[in-house]
């Protein structure tokens, strides 16, 4: 059967390449995402999946506690979903894409369009070809061929092309309301074949941070915003010391010098030359270990902001304000000996002759809203370069596709159960 598998695979390559390419002409950033949610519907339906189409929306969504997004109005960005029925008796998979991308950027950075989908020398490149359109074509693919090949499954298979994912998750979140569960998750965001049963979560942070105005000249009148923010970013990184201490031996995050970030990202305060500044805005990613609950991360913070009053009387009477805006991701973990996690990492031995990397992911996803909100174990594995996501000439290998897509073939296989007689 195995054989069988890698041999379709390789037959049709061209195929998964040219739809790849599709995909990424298709331009899915925030608002756009419809034309490639619709070549995805398409392809469930020519797979005999049980298509679902919608556009999220409504106060069970837009007043949930998780919800995150910069827009309540998702007109044109369409979820989709489709169901592959099993023979019952076996263990039901949901496999979780995003169809979203990062805008381009700066267009002059690029060697060509970024949404040419241009195959070269093995290559697809494209805005979305690792994160994570390749991922997703990869995951298709391995459906197909089972498909293909006449093999039936005991156990459903959910496929989810969700949108907002870049944004915090509301694709995802507005798919669990809708009511898709299943026993496990898969995620084929751009791991680099590595495996992640963890996943940190993420939050923006903003902090005001207040001076007394006074004129350059006699700016020993005045208090200096900038210079209390310096306090201010020096105790952001006494927090990030702490909360990262116990991490660096934890074998997940070996050779991570800093697990859990916290990141400044944006500072501005000041408006004139001549004028000492009497405002300071700080914002930033705050990171969420694996099984951290993001209001105690949050408390953590303002506590630490509240502490500052004991090494500056300044900031007894004009605390720094700490307000949480903006994305929002969940942490998410599966237990390393959870029986997906077994299966996953011993058919990548089979397929690859290796030992799988397994470690805790630099970057959120949508796996902490299916672990936490839904219950359901998730597990992050995929193909891309990760370091090509979100860059200028994204791509990705198309072995690398293939490769998955045989990993995910005979995880599915032994997950939700075979039935028998196989065909071929």
């Amino acid at each position: 059967m195995r054989d069988r598998i890698r041999q379709w695979l390789q037959d049709h390559a061209g195929e998964a390449a040219n739809f790849l390419s599709f995909l990424i002409k298709a331009e899915s950033t925030a608002g756009l995402e419809r034309q490639a949610q619709e070549l995805v519907a398409k392809k469930f339906d020519e797979l005999g999946m049980d298509v679902d189409v919608w556009e999220q929306g409504g106060d069970e969504l837009l007043k949930h506690p998780y919800f995150c997004s910069p827009r309540t109005d998702f007109t044109g960005s369409p979820n989709v979903v489709g169901r592959l029925k099993g023979t019952g008796g076996g263990r039901s998979l949901i496999i979780n894409g995003h169809i979203d991308v990062v805008p381009p950027g700066e267009l002059e950075q690029w060697s060509r369009s970024p949404w040419s989908g241009h195959i070269e020398d093995g290559r697809i490149f494209g805005r979305g070809a690792t994160d994570m359109k390749g991922g997703t074509v990869s995951a298709l693919l391995a459906v197909e061929a089972l498909q293909a090949l006449g093999i039936k499954l005991k156990g459903d298979i959910i496929f989810e092309s969700v949108v907002e994912e870049e944004s915090g998750g509301s694709g995802t979140l507005a798919a669990i309301l809708r009511g898709y569960r299943a026993d496990a998750a898969l995620i084929p965001e751009p791991s680099g074949m590595a495996v992640y049963p963890q996943q940190q979560g993420s939050m923006w942070f903003r902090i005001t941070v207040k001076g007394r105005v006074a004129h350059g000249g006699t700016r020993y009148q005045g208090v200096s915003a900038i210079e209390k923010a310096v306090l201010v970013i020096k105790r952001i990184e006494k927090l990030e010391r702490k909360k990262n201490s116990p991490l660096p031996s934890e074998p997940l995050y070996q050779g991570v010098p800093i697990p859990v970030p916290i990141n400044v990202g944006k500072i501005s305060g000041g408006s004139w030359p001549s004028s000492v500044p009497d405002l300071v805005t700080i914002e930033g990613r705050m990171g969420i270990a694996p099984g951290e609950i993001p209001e105690d991360a949050q408390k953590e913070m303002e506590e630490s902001m509240r502490s500052l009053k004991d090494i500056d009387p300044w900031f007894s009477k004009h605390p720094p304000v700490v307000e949480w805006f903006g994305a929002r991701w969940l942490p998410g973990h599966i237990d390393l000996d959870h029986p997906l996690m077994r299966i996953l990492t011993d058919t990548y031995r089979k397929v690859l002759n290796a030992d799988p990397e397994i470690k805790a992911s630099p970057w959120g996803t949508d796996g902490g809203l299916l672990t936490q909100v839904a219950g359901i174990p998730t597990i992050v594995f995929g193909p891309g370069v990760t370091a090509a996501a979100h860059q200028a000439d994204e791509y990705i290998e198309l072995q690398s596709i293939l490769e998955a897509a045989e990993i995910y073939a005979l995880t599915i296989i032994e997950w939700c159960g075979l039935t028998p007689p196989f065909r071929a």
